[in-house]
This record gives structure tokens, C-alpha cells and sequence, in this order.
């Protein structure tokens, strides 16, 4: 495991990157504490501002190109920020159950299943796991 495939990459990917690897260890802690108390609130805003840089920074990396310089990775860029602002919604009403669904699809989709295709061979996170 070598870290220097990911801070030798162009553009925003380290950043893209390290926020996500970020916001998913965020995201075990949040899943693993205490659910309403002042330090959730605060790790979960943290988590928020994480997700909307991993979604930004996304519109910014071409790597796999299929309509103009997008792919259809980069609908979460729109899905992520659309969901972020629900699931703060619902915690401000709060709406329990619309905020843990909302905050789990996004871990899941965003992070967990989004993340598995970055190990694929010839991808910048598959050098830095497994080597080139």
C-alpha cells in the first residue's frame, strides 16, 4: 500500500479522495455513537460538508469519459447534495426514520458501492491498495 499514486493524481482527486476516505470513517463513527447528542450533531455537520466536497470535487475528475467529459459516476454529484439537504431536513423536523435514510443511502451509495469500483484495476485507489 503506497500512498504517493494518490498525491502524485491530477486535479481534485487527492482531495476527492481524502474526503471521502474521511467522511467514511466519519460515517462508522457516526453509525457506532450515540445517536441526538451534541457531539452526533456536530461529527454529522463535519460528515455534510465532507459528502458536498466528495461531490463537488467529483464534477472535476474526468478520469472515465462516456457523455462529453462525464460519466454516469457523476450523477452523484447531483444525488449527494439533493440528499444531503433532505437528511438535514429531516433531522431538523425531526423526522427519525427520513434522516437515517436519507444519511444511509448516501453512505452506502456514495461511499461504500462508489468507492468498490475506484479498487478496479487501472483505477488511482487500486495502485494505492493493492500497487501498480
Amino acid at each position: 500500500m503506497s500512498l504517493a499514486p494518490l498525491l502524485e493524481a491530477p486535479g481534485t482527486i487527492p482531495l476527492h479522495a481524502f474526503a471521502a476516505i474521511a467522511a467514511f470513517v466519519l460515517g462508522i463513527v457516526q453509525f457506532a455513537a450515540p445517536k441526538g447528542t451534541l457531539p452526533h450533531r456536530t461529527v454529522g455537520w463535519i460528515w455534510v460538508v465532507l459528502m458536498a466536497a466528495v461531490a463537488i470535487s467529483a464534477l472535476w475528475i474526468h478520469e472515465i469519459r462516456m457523455v462529453g467529459p462525464f460519466s454516469p459516476i457523476h450523477l452523484l454529484s447531483i444525488f449527494v447534495p439533493i440528499m444531503l439537504v433532505l437528511a438535514v431536513l429531516h433531522a431538523r423536523r425531526h423526522n427519525v426514520s427520513g434522516h437515517r435514510k436519507a444519511m444511509m443511502s448516501i453512505f452506502f451509495g456514495a461511499l461504500i458501492i462508489a468507492g468498490l469500483f475506484t479498487l478496479l484495476p487501472g483505477r488511482i485507489m487500486h495502485a494505492v491498495v493493492f500497487g501498480h
